[in-house]
């Protein structure tokens, strides 16, 4: 029979994960890009906040710019500054002041989250790769990547959405990630992330989808701010951006990576009962 030919349902070992970058391997509570989106627009005239700046993390970030020119609020104030609405020029016009403002800022906002080293350990111990991908830029993870490795975070591969012909929620990252892996089928593979845009990229590309919280974009705190604030409130917070990530469609949700890897022996328990993640 021919070995490249699958005719049976896939019952081994989870291969690889793929994780996102801001929000769930580096800069918790992914503060460098929104404070980015909020000072871009104001550059142009233009309050937006926290929460609309928010609203589609995880996209390639000039889709980023284009999905907040469209919400009602922010399209509104941009005809009341400049006398218009909002086209492809404005993303443009955004977008320009986008790039320069990521690059300077993302190597403020490279520390791995607790966890991250503790998790990366046990993947690599098990013999899986470990893949990324992420809505920034090439030039904006060739700031990233060095600062990231420098303080002790490298994966095996690093896609970025310069490299695919979309990103998120398209699945072209994650086959990408796949592909440079070697890794094949993709229910083998495990997707990590903390927005919606992520879910949607790794159910669309047939692999297993683990969403963080606690250190994601929707809760939107430092380590350091969450410590501080009261339990409840804290607690609140993350359910509700918990609650979303699940509508969004993620198989599993947790507070962060550092409780992801027993999600992955919980996730090849079901493999071995012949369970995939996109049932039909």
């Amino acid at each position: 029979m021919n070995p490249f030919l699958r005719t049976r349902v896939y019952r081994g070992p989870v291969r690889a994960v793929v994780l996102d970058w801001a929000g769930t391997a580096v800069d918790h509570g992914c503060l460098g890009p929104a404070a980015v989106f909020v000072d871009a627009f104001a550059l142009h005239g233009v309050e937006v906040t926290v929460a609309e700046a928010r609203e589609p993390m995880g996209s390639e970030k000039r889709e980023h710019v284009r999905r907040m020119l469209a919400m009602d609020g922010v399209a509104a104030r941009w005809r009341a500054a400049h006398g218009h609405a909002p086209g492809e020029a404005a993303v443009d016009a955004v977008y320009r002041d986008v790039e320069p403002l990521m690059l300077r800022t993302i190597a403020a906002h490279a520390a791995p989250v607790p966890g991250l080293a503790e998790f990366v350990d046990r993947v690599r111990g098990r013999g899986m790769g470990l893949g990324s991908c992420t809505g920034y830029t090439g030039p904006m993870m060739e700031v990233l990547a060095p600062e990231a490795a420098r303080q002790g975070y490298s994966p095996d591969v690093v896609v970025h959405a310069s490299e695919v012909p979309a990103g998120r929620p398209y699945p072209w990252m994650c086959y990408l990630n796949a592909m440079r892996l070697g890794v094949h089928p993709m229910e083998s593979m495990v997707k990590i992330g903390d927005t919606v845009a992520d879910v949607h990229e790794g159910r669309n590309a047939g692999m297993w989808t683990v969403a963080v919280v606690r250190t994601g974009s929707d809760v939107g705190l430092s380590e350091a701010d969450a410590a501080r604030m009261d339990p409840d409130l804290l607690a609140g917070r993350v359910a509700i951006a918990a609650a979303r990530l699940r509508e969004a469609g993620a198989h599993y949700v947790v507070d962060s990576i550092a409780d992801c890897f027993s999600v992955i022996e919980a996730i090849e328990s079901r493999l071995a009962l012949g369970e995939t993640p996109c049932p039909t």
